[in-house]
């Protein structure tokens, strides 16, 4: 059974109030955003507590939930590192900073840091082409890349 955290429960009320009943399904993107943040992955159980409260099937909550590469079924680091690799990004060097982040957290693209500190992936396309290379941890976008740019971000890290 999954349990919304008290701070979450009060943001799915205001949530909610935005959509009249007949549209509450709206509300599947911004309830799976909170489950994201809150235990770093969303798993089964809290797609069917999402699913009970929004009238959905717990099916229709997974098929979204796998489309949009910003949840996980798996948990995540703390800092979920997304490092664009879209033909912006490309052309200025993303493979090789990108490389060079995985090597200083010392894990592999697609994984996590055995602290669950960090976690690195790849995604196709941050929107941000005229600062690449570019990457998002969390909700924060960071451009115009460089190694040692890169370094003093994750150093600044708690």
């Amino acid at each position: 059974m999954f349990a919304f955290s008290k701070e979450a429960e009060e943001k799915i009320e205001k949530i909610l109030k935005k959509y009249p009943e007949e549209r509450k399904r709206s509300a599947l993107l911004p309830l799976l955003t909170l489950v994201q943040r809150q235990e770093r992955h969303v798993n089964p159980d809290a797609m069917r507590e999402i699913g009970r409260r929004l009238d959905l099937s717990p099916a229709y909550v997974q098929s979204v939930c796998s489309f949009y590469t910003m949840y996980s079924s798996k948990p995540v680091g703390k800092y979920l590192i997304l490092f664009c690799v879209n033909i912006s990004c490309q052309l200025n060097g993303c493979d090789v900073l990108l490389a060079h982040t995985a090597k200083k957290l010392n894990i592999e693209i697609g994984g996590t840091t055995n602290d669950m500190k960090f976690s690195l992936h790849r995604e196709e396309c941050l929107a941000a082409c005229s600062g690449g290379p570019m990457m998002r941890i969390n909700d924060t976008f960071y451009e115009n890349l460089t190694a040692a740019k890169i370094d003093q971000i994750l150093d600044s890290l708690d």
